[in-house]
């Protein structure tokens, strides 16, 4: 980051500077301030312990000989013991400040070292006591610093360092597809930019985003949660939230699979539903959540949808069982693989795959493996409730409501195949599909419903009445 950037920042985002603490005494100092692991080794021959642990390991000892042996040692020292009566865990015993701590510590070949059970692993026990060191000490001399930070970024994020960082990451990656919701955060992050735009510019903006409504594949205004997940980081790395260093050895913090965005845990719970997914961070198509991919690739529909839709419709309105009758296995998965590997390059033609239920078989494919059904768990009551109103009237009225429940991503996808399957049961004189039928193929795909449920003749009649009636619910 420039320093002119830095300068922009308010001194709010350094809680640092204003803070009556020396201004040199950033988190990373206090970090190389911290006390490093001083093992303290058992001299005695007689004592063998699992080859896990090395000299440090004393055998059996209570508390008070634990005690008095580390009583004059420095911080940072520690040994391993096993407590009389411990059945299934050993303790580590750690000097720092001026007492001794003690900690139940597990182990197992698959996971490593570990305190308890959805925390940290170590390879080592040094590796956890460092750790350890570095957290205690952080909780004793940053203890002011991460409080503030902590109150101030609740406030408002949009004076924060993360939309300094990545203002102009968000500006290039948007600025194609015109993002209204991130355009409209970058302004009011960055009111230098708003007024370089003349009217004439702003208004033919305007006029593009208005005509790209009506195209079925202009790109929405998608909001998009990270993809967090606990992430060991190596090296140097600073929070992109509040831009305070990722202080620890492993498991620092956070790190969204979908775009990279890095974070302390806590900040991560404030960052703004704005990822932006990297393509090069996708694997393939097939599994990814649909706001995902629709966000990467700038599309309102998958690409995927729309070839494998176009295709059946060009050469399978009519063809007897379409969707129904299922393609070769091996010729579903050689195109799931071209699909994964060369995305809309892919060629899913008549010439390539002669027959159409292949193609057919990868769309159904594709819908079924979505991480989060087409139909939301969250949504889903309410588009069954819909089916217990009496006339057809009131349950479209329902179901209107019903998908208005979804995430936009899920919702324009839905209507878009919709009001495909409706045009096919169009021809079901021809092709022996109608309404019925098709939702007795798409419900345990378009549904998220359990294995060993076999009755789901409540979840097709909703479905069925979806596919009837979609033109008057997607008004």
């Amino acid at each position: 980051m420039s320093k002119d950037a830095l300068l922009a920042v308010p001194n709010v985002w350094k809680p640092e500077r204003k803070l009556p603490i020396d201004p040199k005494c950033t988190m990373y100092k206090i970090q190389l301030d911290a006390p490093t692991p001083k093992p303290v080794l058992c001299v005695r021959d007689d004592i063998m312990g699992p080859t896990r642990y090395g000299k440090e390991y004393h055998g059996t000892m209570d508390h008070k000989e634990c005690e008095q042996m580390l009583k004059d040692k420095p911080d940072g020292s520690y040994l391993v013991r096993r407590s009389p009566g411990a059945d299934n865990y050993y303790t580590l015993s750690l000097r720092f400040g001026q007492a001794t701590k003690h900690f139940k510590i597990f182990y197992c070949p698959e996971k490593g070292h570990y305190l308890r059970e959805n925390f940290k692993k170590f390879e080592t026990v040094e590796e956890m006591v460092a750790d350890g060191l570095v957290d205690f000490y952080m909780r004793l001399h940053a203890a002011p610093i991460l409080k503030e930070m902590m109150s101030q970024t609740k406030k408002c994020y949009e004076q924060s360092p993360y939309m300094t960082l990545h203002r102009r990451k968000l500006r290039s990656l948007c600025k194609p597809t015109k993002l209204p919701m991130v355009q409209d955060s970058l302004e009011s992050a960055d009111t230098e930019i708003a007024d370089d735009r003349d009217g004439g510019a702003k208004g033919a903006d305007q006029e593009q985003s208005e005509k790209s409504d009506t195209h079925d594949n202009a790109y929405p205004e998608y909001e998009k949660q990270h993809a967090f997940k606990t992430h060991t980081f190596k090296g140097l790395n600073w929070c992109e939230f509040c831009a305070n260093f990722l202080w620890g050895f492993t498991s620092q913090g956070v790190k969204c699979d979908d775009c990279g965005f890095m974070a302390h845990f806590k900040c991560s719970e404030l960052v703004p539903a704005k990822c932006v997914p990297d393509l090069k961070r996708l694997r393939g198509i097939f599994g990814v959540d649909l706001t995902t991919l629709v966000t990467a690739h700038k599309c309102r529909i998958p690409f995927i949808v729309k070839k494998c839709v176009e295709e059946v419709e060009n050469h399978g309105m009519l063809q007897e069982g379409i969707y129904r009758i299922s393609g070769f296995a091996d010729e579903i998965e050689a195109l799931k693989m071209a699909l994964d590997k060369d995305g809309e390059k892919a060629d899913v033609s008549a010439q390539m795959y002669s027959n159409i239920n292949v193609i057919a078989g990868v769309l159904k494919l594709y819908l079924r493996l979505l991480p989060v059904p087409l139909i939301t768990f969250q949504s889903f009551p309410l588009f069954m409730e819909s089916m217990r109103e009496k006339s057809i009237g009131e349950q479209v009225i329902a179901l209107r409501n019903a998908v208005k429940a979804l995430p936009p991503a899920h919702l324009h996808c839905l209507k878009y195949i919709l009001e495909h399957l409706n045009r096919i049961a169009s021809h079901h004189t021809i092709n022996k599909m109608n309404e019925h039928n098709l939702a007795t193929v798409f419900a345990p795909t378009l549904i998220a419903t359990p294995q060993h449920m076999t009755d789901l003749s409540q979840e097709i009649s909703m479905l069925a009445a979806l596919i009837s009636h979609c033109h008057a619910i997607f008004l």
